[in-house]
This record gives structure tokens, sequence and C-alpha cells, in this order.
């Protein structure tokens, strides 16, 4: 242990590789028609089965020429008409061209179109204000942007809504996908109240179930809300029993800290194993990831902001793997000036909420406000954690910092 390592809490490093290096992903396929595979996650290679486009095409209005004789610079009589669908098929004598519009199939023989706004019609023709252009102008070659037998998209990418169109430009129906891993999920706590209800003394709104769930989705997998389940080590235990059989991972959150009525950590020793309990991470210091007899487990903080630090920082990696996502990747960390204060203490690593912006390539960050784990509004404000190191103290303004803007599954 370093000088500033809290006692008895783990690195979070530490706690990435162990959880890590015990998940397998999930091997179960699943074939699909293409337009419910989005946020799947491939389980082969897609290899086009054709050319990109699959024949020459006019990348212009306008009119396929022969180079050799669009040089002679006289009037060319139209021979016909290309559109797309609708190729040219027709006879194409010498000194004429051919009318053409984007898309359309180039006419065998042609070698440049000239764009419509280099020619004039005419009684005599069609005359143009250029003579020499270059070979194959304005021409889309056949596999320009996709050759037949290129892999276009690898096993274990997640399917974005930018990947939908282009396997449909293939002409495939059809993909195989991993199974989405199946994330069972619950609240503890006797003094959770459900929306639209008055909170009575000492009672708050459940409000983490609406940030579990979203991230759930968002990271690409299938979540399965089992709702707020009291302090009763029963009823507790049966809901994990219950979400064990339906899922391959529980998450729950409240219960894995030390107070009297928080039997989650307890339950956990009965039904499975705890690989480790406590890290050196702020705000999320309570976080606790094992096993059960048929699922992995994850319990998070109780606090709003803890809850979702740490589904963000830890969990995500770790359904990421289980979905067989071989492609993703952690945020990425920028280097940015402070504007302001940052209280820090060494001991662990601190995420805090900031809002970062960009002035002449700079990129410069203040905080949000309100640090406390339960004040969620200045989660709400940022678009950036700083993460601070552990053995890091306080941040004068004017500081260089680092910070992780937040990925799509914050957005």
């Amino acid at each position: 242990m370093g000088c500033c390592d809290a006692p008895g809490l783990m690195p979070i490093e530490d706690a990435m590789e162990k959880m890590l290096s015990r998940i397998q992903p999930i091997q179960t396929t699943q074939r699909l028609p293409l337009p419910d595979a989005l946020g799947y996650v491939l389980a082969e290679d897609i290899l086009s089965p054709i050319n990109v486009p699959p024949f020459d095409n006019s990348a212009m209005d306008g009119y396929a020429v022969r180079r050799s004789e669009l040089a002679l610079g006289q009037p060319l009589t139209v021979a016909g008409k290309s559109f797309a669908g609708q190729p040219f098929d027709g006879e194409w004598p010498a000194m004429s061209c051919v009318r053409i519009m984007t898309g359309a199939q180039i006419p065998p023989g042609c070698d440049a179109v000239v764009m419509q706004e280099q020619a004039s019609v005419t009684n005599a023709g069609v005359t143009f204000s250029v003579r020499d252009v270059p070979h194959n102008d304005n021409i889309r070659p056949t596999g320009d942007d996709i050759h037949h037998n290129d892999v276009v998209l690898s096993r274990g990418a997640r399917l974005t809504p930018r990947d939908i169109p282009m396997i449909a430009t293939l002409g495939v129906s059809q993909i195989t996908v991993y199974q989405k891993p199946k994330v069972a999920f619950f609240s503890t706590g006797d003094e959770l109240k459900p929306l639209g209800e008055p909170l009575q003394a000492g009672q708050i709104y459940d409000s983490n179930r609406y940030g579990i769930k979203p991230l759930i989705e968002n990271f690409g997998c299938e979540a399965i809300d089992l709702g707020a389940i009291p302090d009763c080590p029963q009823t507790l235990k049966a809901t994990f029993e219950k979400a064990q059989s339906l899922a391959d991972v529980v998450v729950t959150s409240g219960g894995v800290s030390v107070g009297e009525a928080d039997y989650t950590k307890d339950i956990l020793e009965q039904l499975g194993e705890i690989g480790f309990w406590k890290l050196a991470i702020k705000p999320g210091k309570p976080f606790a990831f094992g096993s059960l007899q048929n699922a992995w487990f994850c319990g998070l903080p109780g606090n709003p902001v803890s809850a979702v630090l740490t589904m963000y920082v830890l969990v995500q990696p770790m359904l990421a793997k289980l979905a067989g996502h071989t492609e993703w990747q952690a945020p990425q960390s920028i280097p940015a000036t402070t504007r302001t204060t940052f209280k820090k203490a060494p001991g662990r690593t601190d995420y805090q909420r900031g809002i970062y912006s960009i002035e002449n390539g700079q990129f410069f960050v203040e905080t949000t406000g309100n640090q406390s784990s339960g004040a969620f509004r200045s989660m709400s404000l940022a678009n950036c954690f700083v993460v601070l190191e552990r053995e890091r103290g306080r941040v004068e303004a004017g500081e260089t910092v680092n910070i992780q803007l937040f990925n799509a599954t914050l957005y």
C-alpha cells in the first residue's frame, strides 16, 4: 500500500482487473432480422456478398460522354437517357451523348460524365463548356465503397444506427448476434416510496431504479425491474433467488454499507460469495462484486450519484465483456485546465462532476457545485467527470486535471 492508500479499500484498478478476469462472454447466439438487431453484438463477421456500388454509376446529373468526342468541341446529339433503376440500353451512335442522372448506371463505352452545369442544349445538340476532363470524371466505379467479400463489420461489434443501413446496402436481411445479457435489478430500503405517492416522515422517492434501468439498456442489455424491496431478510433472500433465476447479472442499490439494516451483504454470503467489497473510489466506496449460484452480482451504493457512477465506471465494462462487445472502450481521459477549485483529500480516486468547455482548442473545466453523493442535480448539470487521482489533494484553479467526457450511455 502506498502512503496515500486508504486502509482496507481496494484500488479501482485492482477491482476492475479482478472482476473482468472472472467474466466470460455469453456464447449463446440467435439469428435476427436486420431491423431487430440494433444494439446487439455481432457473433460473426459481416462479409459483403456484393460490390457496393454493384455497377459503375454517375456521381452527378449530367451527360455521359466519350472523352475523345468531347475533345472535338462539337455539339453532341442525345442518344437516350439513363436514370436510376432504368439504365440506357439502346444503340449509342458516334458523336452523341447520354443524358444521365445521379446514381444511374454508366453506359458501356462512357469514360466521363460532364455535369449539367457545364452543358447547354441547343438545336444542334448539346454543347459543353469543357473539352478536356479527367478519365472517369464523375464516375463512381464498381466496388468504390465496398468490395465483394470485404469484412464490413467484425465479430464483437455492437450494432449502431449507422451500421444497420450499411448492412442493408449489402442486401443482408438476417444476422447472427450474441444473446443480450439479462440484468435483474432492484432497490432496497424501508425508506423508499414509489413515485406519485406523498412522502411520509423519513421517506424518499426511489430514484435509483430510474437511473439504473436506462443505463442497463444503453449498455446493450435486457433490463428486468424487480422493484423496491423492504429491509426484510426473508423478502430480500426470496428476491435474490428470483433474480438469479431470471438473469445473468443481479444489480442492487443500497444495502451494502455498514448499517444495521443493510442485509444485502449477509444474504450474498449465504447464496454465493463476495469477490470484493469497499473500494478506494469516491463516491461509491461500498460497491460490492461477487457471484450467486446462477448469476453475477453487483451491489451499488444507495446514494443516487454513487449508484450511477459505479454503474458507469465499474459495471459498464463488466457487462460489455459479458455481452462479447470486444470493441468497447473506456471513456478517454483528456487534460483540462481548472477554472474553479476542487476539494479533495488523498486516499481515494475521486470522480467529481464537472462542466467542460473548449476555447481555441484548449479544454477547460469547472465544478458543478455540490459534490455530495446524494446531490443528483450536480450530476444532471455535468457533461464530464473530473477524475482526481488517489494521491491527489485539493486542486486550485489553473491546475491541470484529467476529465472523462460522458459517452453515449449517459446522454
